[in-house]
């Protein structure tokens, strides 16, 4: 899980490690021993101190809230893990998708200032179209041309 770091003189975001386990656990409605079993499991991995001491963030703690939730809706423990990790890739889609859409929002707009766009006409001819129109087709000029082979070389 990505943690943000936090500069000096700013608040403590939702990623930012502050509570010890006896904390996060009571936070939780948990014993620290439940933390610790996460922990080893990998549902929820706190932050470690120098030392080795686990540190908690508000949304570990929102984590842990949801992972008891599911466990208490008869989710087991191998379940919650495979949710979670789901709900993880599907924020790296959302988180994606939004990042291809500002790209082609970009790109709508470079290609909205080009200021004029060609394109050939129906007789072969050059003609300049507004963006995102196409040149018309007069109807007359439709013709069938049907090729049939010179019978005369043929037989020759």
């Amino acid at each position: 899980m990505a943690r943000q770091s936090v500069g000096l003189g700013a608040g403590p975001g939702d990623d930012t490690p502050v509570f010890v386990i006896s904390v996060a656990a009571q936070l939780a409605g948990m014993h620290a021993q439940t933390l610790r079993q996460y922990d080893r499991m990998g549902i929820v991995t706190p932050s470690r101190t120098r030392g080795g001491g686990r540190r908690y963030s508000s949304r570990d703690v929102e984590l842990l809230r949801e992972v008891q939730r599911l466990s208490h809706e008869g989710v087991s423990l191998a379940g919650i893990q495979r949710i979670l990790e789901l709900e993880q890739q599907v924020e790296a889609l959302r988180s994606h998708v939004q990042q291809l859409a500002e790209q082609l929002e970009s790109a709508q707009a470079a290609a909205m200032q080009v200021g004029r766009v060609f394109a050939a006409g129906a007789r072969g001819d050059v003609v300049a179209m507004a963006p995102g129109r196409r040149p018309p087709r007069p109807v007359h000029s439709q013709a069938l041309v049907v090729w049939r082979p010179d019978r005369r070389r043929a037989s020759s």
